[in-house]
């Protein structure tokens, strides 16, 4: 059972939900695994920014021709003078601030490349995930450095409004897991949504 890229990652279904079929400015901070190719595919319209430490990791040539500006830099180091402010419809952080000692910092940022209106998602690991075994455990990853609360992440967006937030648990997803188990190269992160692995914020910047 193949299950669609739309239906099986929460970071695509959340752009939908922002933007549908629009146009729209993306800034995709981490952009690994083909991540601008899928968007593009998926969003035809949008204008995709990303933000990595290397342009070729893990993507293909194809991958980096659908890039429309790339801004190769450490985002911990809070230099973000290059990346237009007030310019981005959308700010994407998808498992990327647990790798980051100061994400919290990183988000504020951020939020000044974002336009009034626009719209940040960011997920993450939860704190229970400490306890998790094998590989869904935080620290089997070495690159793993700061563990984040909504609580702290919320206080980071008092002054936006906050349209969801949680811990992630798709239904659907968890339901089509024995299918995707079967048919599709098992992977953990399949496991994420049953165990509760990752929190989100999905907000709307306000001022």
């Amino acid at each position: 059972m193949k299950i669609p890229l739309f239906l099986k990652s929460p970071k695509f279904k959340y752009l939908h939900k922002s933007f549908g079929k629009k146009p729209f400015k993306l800034l995709d901070v981490g952009i690994g695994n083909g991540s601008s190719r899928k968007t593009k595919a998926l969003f035809p319209l949008c204008e995709y920014h990303g933000i990595d430490l290397d342009l070729k990791y893990n993507n293909t040539e194809e991958d980096i021709r659908a890039i429309n500006r790339f801004y190769a830099m450490d985002v911990s180091k809070l230099q973000f003078e290059e990346i237009p402010d007030n310019y981005f419809d959308g700010i994407w952080l998808v498992h990327i601030i647990e790798h980051l000692p100061n994400g919290d910092l990183v988000l504020q940022k951020l939020l000044t490349k974002l336009k009034i209106g626009g719209y940040l998602y960011v997920e993450y690991p939860n704190s229970k995930s400490v306890n998790f075994p094998g590989q869904l455990n935080f620290h089997n990853d070495e690159t793993h450095v700061r563990i984040y609360t909504l609580k702290e992440l919320r206080n980071v967006f008092r002054d936006h409004q906050i349209l969801r937030s949680g811990v992630r648990r798709d239904l659907f997803l968890i339901m089509a897991l024995p299918f995707r188990w079967l048919f599709e190269k098992p992977r953990v992160n399949m496991l994420w949504d049953l165990w509760g692995f990752a929190e989100y914020l999905w907000i709307r910047k306000t001022v």
